[in-house]
């Protein structure tokens, strides 16, 4: 538990941490240094003094985080932008005919691989991760390793191996799991991965998201997207886009540098935590909201056993619920139509706060 590490509101029972993150206290003197002294005094002189390198180095700082080794995630741009890059790579030069794309997926995903497919003329078929049916005419399969909705966690291991089982490539969304639970991109040999900071990271409002592209792959992957950042020599002004041989062939246009130093902060408090305790702290107390939930109400909890750091709870009037529920000091949020999502946050959610959630929910609704 580091809640000492986080500035949350006296009295607020915070539970949507899987959509935005609750500030860590040093982000604020950070980003005051870096406006006044690396921006107003270094001026044009700070892309040389450590700006440049940013992405990169955030990008490792994450990858430790979901099981990756140095040199293979970069930060930067959006989530929905990452997604097209990771599955135009997942998909360039293939004479496959489809993109798998889970059902359930949360909405961007789904366009933006009707946009690569519109693109590609390959077709797109929705599938459930439990009866995915990959064949060899599957070039690619796009999953969330948490479904945004239920909270259901699916096993990336065995989604994976069925995927390179057909020959087909896999790309894996991690916006709901990264900081939540040990991923292990490099160990399972995953294809591609993308996710925002913005939740469970604590990175800030619209922070920057990543992309994961190992080693193995960095070599033959075709950012679709070829901005100046990413080529081998940026400032040499070439006319022809010649991308660099590593991870940074994955940038695109210059670097947010505000946003992207407030995730750095804001990443300092992930230093030496055990994502292992992390996960058991995590489903105890989803354990321990769903005991009372059951327990006080007559709501049916809708998330599986097998979770993230999430419990969705189905409840008549959904948004009026809610907004009756923060007005009473506890922050979840909704999905249309009927769906309250709750979210905790291990480095800063208490046993107390899990209880209360409940006891509120249960007044509301009674």
């Amino acid at each position: 538990m580091r809640r000492h590490l986080f500035d949350l509101p006296e009295g607020v029972v915070y539970l949507d941490g899987n959509s935005l993150g609750a500030l860590p206290k040093n982000v604020a003197a950070r980003m005051q240094e870096v406006v006044r002294h690396q921006w107003g005094e270094r001026l044009i002189r700070s892309w040389s003094e450590g700006w440049w390198e940013t992405p990169q180095r955030v990008g490792d700082r994450i990858g430790r985080l979901v099981g990756a080794a140095p040199g293979q995630v970069v930060a930067g741009d959006s989530t929905s932008v990452n997604v097209y890059k990771a599955l135009m790579g997942a998909v360039q030069g293939t004479d496959r005919s489809e993109i798998v794309c889970d059902e359930s997926t949360f909405p961007t995903d789904g366009y933006i691989a009707q946009s690569v497919a519109s693109l590609t003329g390959l077709q797109i078929r929705a599938a459930r991760p439990s009866s995915l049916d990959f064949t060899e005419d599957t070039a690619a399969v796009l999953l969330n390793h948490v479904d945004y909705r239920t909270g259901e966690l699916h096993d990336m291991k065995a989604l994976t191996e069925q995927a390179h089982s057909v020959g087909a490539q896999v790309v894996w969304d991690l916006c709901h799991s990264a900081g939540v639970l040990p991923v292990e991109l490099d160990a399972l040999g995953v294809d591609f991965a993308i996710g925002c900071t913005y939740k469970f990271l604590n990175g800030g409002p619209g922070s920057p998201a990543f992309i994961y592209v190992p080693h193995a792959k960095q070599a033959t992957f075709e950012n679709p997207l070829s901005g100046w950042n990413g080529h081998r020599e940026p400032f040499g002004m070439k006319p022809s886009y010649e991308p660099d041989p590593g991870i940074v062939r994955a940038r695109v246009g210059t670097p947010d540098i505000l946003s992207m130093l407030a995730l750095d902060a804001a990443l300092d408090v992930w230093d030496d935590v055990d994502l292992a305790e992390l996960r058991q702290r995590g489903l105890a107390l989803t354990a321990l909201f769903r005991e009372h939930v059951e327990k006080l109400t007559n709501l049916e909890v809708i998330t599986p056993e097998n979770r993230g750091n999430q419990i969705s709870v189905r409840c008549p009037d959904a948004k009026a619920v809610m907004d009756e529920l923060i007005a009473r000091g506890v922050i979840g949020d909704h999905r249309p139509p009927d769906v309250l999502r709750f979210g905790f946050a291990p480095l800063y959610v208490t046993d107390e706060d899990a209880i209360r959630a409940a006891e509120v929910l249960a007044d509301v609704i009674r």
